[in-house]
């Protein structure tokens, strides 16, 4: 795999966030000349950490799971460059607006049974139930998500697992999160935190049809251990980086993309915002795909032209996710109970998740938020001075377009005096400083359009189904030009397979 002479480079990749890294450092150890470009000064997009007040914290959440079930790690040896996890049990603890009675989802099954028993045991069968359905479900998102989606791999994954769980992965996809949980529980104490960490983290109400695969989030954290970088989730891109770097990738940072150049039927080169133009046969965008195809496509062919009018005409989403960063005195704690290091997920009920789309849409919050929180100084020692904690909190369906504006921090700070409610009796009073990232920051910051990062929400049948092959597929119909990145399979959380299935994918469509 040489490089052409008319060529600067075999390969571009535009963005560094975890994906475009990941797919950047294997080009680059299969010998490809490869050009990372990077719009801001650092790595790692919203996967990176952040210097805070004397503290390190994360962008977003610090839980790292998917990425954990796949061959990255191992495979780019990111353990030479620093990357070491800290396992977190229990994982979760969940507990509900309404009852207020928290409950730990742990790896192990009985474990979170037993909890379940001392707080809600109308829903220990239920859980079980639930559990043996789910499971495989799982497994089977899981492994089929390790490879480039083709028909072939997903018979693969089904035969590797023995056929179990397709014909409930087939059944619960084509209905909400909300009625697979109701199937196996009817205490919502049990089944709001589930729709939190799934449909709700889309941005979409649980009872939006299509969706049921979000309800096996739980099940998620039965197959695999939720771990936490050591000095923060930031490590992650920074290991990836190095291996990138030491495979011989040439990075460049602080330099914004405004052109990707067409020439005849293939990609031809990549324009920067300080007037170069970088050739290549190789390019991958690891960005908003409505920003790739079309504002910086330049003489695209004829053969994608439907590509760039569908683009054109869907609309761009709208931010909803916020979070908050605090420096405090003393680790959170829910009240009358021992500081953990867990994340806490606090839900509404059903309905009023469904009415906190709806609100989100006009522009307003939910009056009880859902949220997730979390102390990851409590075992990482690392993170904060001395005597002083990191705290986390992120709230959903917080619209970009807020009617009340971003301006004032007091909505923000509505949220953390929500959570007060349920924490520690002095929790306001052991923060010392707090900032919040709203998806208006989250756009001017890290270049997300209206603060949205396009997700790819479906399971792996989606891979299939879908309307926009070049997210499942990685490949368009412009000879050479790749797309990787959250919104490509599956591109939901920290989760590096996007960015490895588009290497592999490159990499077997040049042999």
């Amino acid at each position: 795999m040489t490089k052409p002479p008319s060529s600067d480079f075999d390969a571009i990749v535009i963005g560094a966030g975890h994906n475009g890294l990941v797919t950047a450092a294997y080009l680059a150890r299969e010998g490809l000349s490869t050009l990372l470009i990077e719009a801001r000064s650092e790595v790692g997009g919203t996967a990176a950490s952040d210097h805070f007040a004397g503290a390190r914290v994360n962008i977003c959440n610090c839980d790292h799971l998917t990425f954990r079930t796949t061959p990255v790690a191992e495979e780019l040896n990111l353990s030479r460059y620093g990357l070491s996890y800290i396992n977190v049990e229990p994982p979760q603890v969940n507990l509900d607006w309404s009852s207020q009675t928290p409950w730990e989802l742990w790896h192990d099954v009985e474990q979170t049974v037993e909890s379940i028993a001392h707080s809600h045991p109308d829903s220990v069968d239920g859980y079980r139930r639930f559990a043996r359905a789910a499971i495989p479900v799982a497994k089977l998102i899981l492994d089929a998500s390790s490879q480039p989606p083709t028909r072939g791999s997903l018979l693969s994954s089904v035969i590797r697992k023995g056929g179990r769980g397709v014909t409930t992965m087939l059944r619960m996809s084509r209905m909400s999160a909300a009625d697979v949980m109701r199937e196996f529980f009817t205490n919502e104490a049990i089944i709001g935190p589930a729709m939190v960490e799934g449909p709700v983290v889309w941005g979409l109400s649980p009872e939006t049809p299509g969706t049921g695969l979000g309800a096996v989030a739980f099940a998620l954290r039965h197959v695999a251990h939720v771990g936490r970088p050591v000095g923060g989730s930031g490590a992650l891109p920074e290991a990836l980086k190095q291996s990138f770097l030491q495979s011989g990738g040439l990075l460049r940072t602080g330099t914004k993309v405004v052109g990707i150049v067409c020439e005849g039927n293939s990609v031809r080169a990549v324009q920067t915002s300080d007037g170069a133009t970088v050739t290549a046969r190789i390019v991958v965008s690891a960005c908003d795909p409505h920003r790739t195809f079309v504002k910086w496509l330049k003489n695209p062919p004829a053969r994608a032209q439907s590509l760039v009018e569908r683009w054109t005409a869907t609309p761009s989403g709208e931010g909803y996710e916020s979070k908050i960063d605090a420096v405090t005195t003393e680790p959170s704690s829910l009240l009358g109970r021992a500081p953990v290091a867990s994340t806490i997920i606090v839900s509404p009920s059903l309905a009023e998740l469904h009415r906190g789309a709806q609100l989100m849409q006009e522009g307003r919050t939910m009056p009880r938020m859902a949220l997730l929180a979390n102390s990851p100084s409590v075992t990482d020692s690392t993170l904060a001075p001395s005597g002083q904690h990191v705290f986390s909190l992120e709230s959903l369906y917080t619209p970009y377009s807020f009617t009340d504006g971003w301006t004032s921090k007091d909505e923000p700070e509505r949220w953390l005096r929500q959570f007060a409610t349920l924490a520690q009796p002095n929790f306001m009073d052991t923060i010392t400083d707090w900032r919040v990232m709203t998806p208006a920051d989250y756009e001017t910051e890290f270049h997300l359009p209206k603060g949205h990062a396009t997700s790819f929400a479906g399971g792996p049948l989606a891979a299939f189904m879908g309307t926009n092959p070049e997210l499942t597929r990685y490949h368009t119909p412009i000879k050479g030009l790749y797309l990787t990145g959250a919104a490509t399979f599956p591109g939901a959380g920290v989760w590096g397979a996007s960015g490895r299935n588009t290497a592999l994918t490159v990499l077997k469509e040049m042999r």
